[in-house]
């Protein structure tokens, strides 16, 4: 059985991230907020890898690519977010909170679920970045009209 594209590079995405986080975790840069912002170079890389094999395929309906090219972003974000959870809580849940870099849009104290609802906005608004930057990318590349 063939898995969809999305689902595979949504997992590209998940596997991209958490690796990346590991080695920031073992070279202990964990508290430079600014590396938490390159994550957003997988998610190029995998909603490109979906609509790249869209386009090679045929499939030039920039409505149909739009929702493939945010399926496979959200599918790598939920994973990553879900893994997140699960390790913070392995690593004893709100306290462990205080040691983790603040986000962008919680600033304050925060428990496990503020803070992966925070990193959940921040997530959903890079996948529409992302998402609509590469289709008009590839629209301008392949025209549909």
């Amino acid at each position: 059985m063939k898995m969809p594209k999305e689902l595979y590079n949504g997992v590209i995405i998940f596997i991209g991230i958490a690796l990346y986080f590991a080695l920031i975790e073992v070279l202990q840069l964990t508290d430079v907020f600014y590396l938490r912002l390159l994550n957003i170079l997988f998610v190029y890389y995998g909603v490109n890898k979906t609509l790249e094999s869209n386009y090679k395929h045929g499939k030039n309906n920039f409505g149909k690519n739009a929702i493939s090219a945010f399926v496979t972003g959200f599918i790598g974000i939920f994973l990553s977010l879900i893994g997140l959870t699960a390790y913070i809580y392995s690593k004893g849940g709100d306290e462990f909170i205080e040691s983790l870099s603040y986000t962008l849009l919680y600033p304050g104290e925060a428990t496990v679920m503020t803070y992966v609802f925070s990193l959940l906005i921040e997530a959903i608004v890079s996948v529409m970045i992302v998402s609509f930057s590469l289709l008009l990318f590839w629209k301008r590349k392949y025209p549909s009209d």
